[in-house]
């Protein structure tokens, strides 16, 4: 890919209302993430529907922290160790809230912003999917 392609490419995700793009172009890889905001209006998660809507009462208030790769998550940096975050914690941007393991690599899952943990939705040494939420921040 061209270096003037790929300027219009991140201009182009720049002015758009993507919070993260991504993209593979042979050995060629483009991540970008955005400082925005996102507002989420009338999206329904898979996994809230099958709970109980009391659960989770308003998704204007809270944030899903997702998955963003396939793996193992640990809620603590070994066992015996105490774990990043309960709920009801108080978290900082940057702030470790687990760890994902994929092919013998730890890969920390940081918060992208302050915020409370109002909902630990994975159990410790469980597999998680790519874009499964795991954490609910408000």
């Amino acid at each position: 890919m061209e270096l003037e392609k790929i300027k219009e490419l991140i201009q182009a995700v720049s002015q758009s209302d993507l919070t993260r793009f991504y993209m593979e172009d042979g050995n060629l890889k483009i991540s970008m993430k955005a400082g925005k905001k996102t507002v989420v209006k009338g999206v329904k998660d898979p996994i809230q529907e099958e709970k109980e809507t009391e659960e989770i009462p308003s998704f204007k208030e809270q944030r899903t922290v997702k998955a963003p790769l396939v793996g193992t998550f640990y809620n603590a940096p070994s066992p015996g160790a105490k774990v990043f975050v309960q709920e009801g914690d108080s978290v900082k941007k940057g702030q470790v809230l687990g760890i994902i393991e994929a092919m013998k690599l730890m890969n920390e899952i940081e918060a992208e912003e302050d915020g409370v943990i109002e909902r630990i939705l994975v159990s410790n040494a469980s597999m998680v999917e790519y874009g499964q939420p795991l954490f609910v921040m408000k």
